[in-house]
């Protein structure tokens, strides 16, 4: 992942190379979280089926929302960023008629995935769970390939997440309110190497 720091890149120049990026390489994912650009991973048949599980489950709670996946979503109030979700749990309508780079203000929760990188640890670990927080997104669920657990971070009072829970696949945890939905992460097993 190359990184540009925040004194050579504005939001607006960021989001203008985003938009020449997916032009060039359609599989060339960006984001600007904590100041910073990055390039995402691509991800691999296991992250979306893990992806297409988690939104089979959020239709059967309530088919009026919708699990979108890489929905560009502003997020961090001070540094003025840009992120794509793996996955953001939403209304049906919630972005119509939105560009790119949405308003999260109708986000119930936001999913990671872990990727194989480097980058994972800094990225999905430490610098979402905080630009997600400043941005109040109720739930942030981070499925973590690497260490076999499932981490719902709630409660975000600005600045962080007040209530982080961990628990190992194969255990049940409740995405809380708004999303209000209990998940057997059981199925994970088969989808981590």
């Amino acid at each position: 992942m190359s990184v540009v720091e925040e004194n050579a890149l504005t939001q607006d120049v960021f989001e203008d190379l985003a938009r020449h990026a997916v032009r060039a390489d359609e599989a060339l994912r960006l984001e600007f979280v904590n100041g910073k650009m990055g390039v995402k991973a691509v991800p691999d048949g296991d992250h979306g089926r893990i992806i297409a599980w988690l939104t089979q489950i959020c239709m059967q709670a309530d088919p009026s929302r919708w699990l979108f996946g890489e929905q560009g979503l502003r997020i961090e109030s001070y540094r003025k960023g840009n992120a794509r979700p793996d996955a953001s749990l939403a209304p049906l309508d919630a972005f119509v008629g939105q560009r790119e780079w949405a308003d999260p203000s109708d986000v119930l929760m936001v999913v990671e995935v872990t990727s194989y990188d480097e980058d994972t640890d800094r990225r999905d670990r430490v610098e979402k769970p905080r630009a997600y927080a400043e941005t109040r997104i109720p739930v942030y669920l981070l499925i973590d390939r690497g260490t076999c657990e499932v981490k719902v971070h709630s409660e975000p009072d600005g600045v962080r997440y007040e209530r982080v829970v961990t628990v190992p696949y194969g255990k049940a945890v409740l995405l809380p309110e708004p999303v209000g939905i209990e998940l057997d992460t059981e199925p994970l097993k088969d989808w981590t190497r």
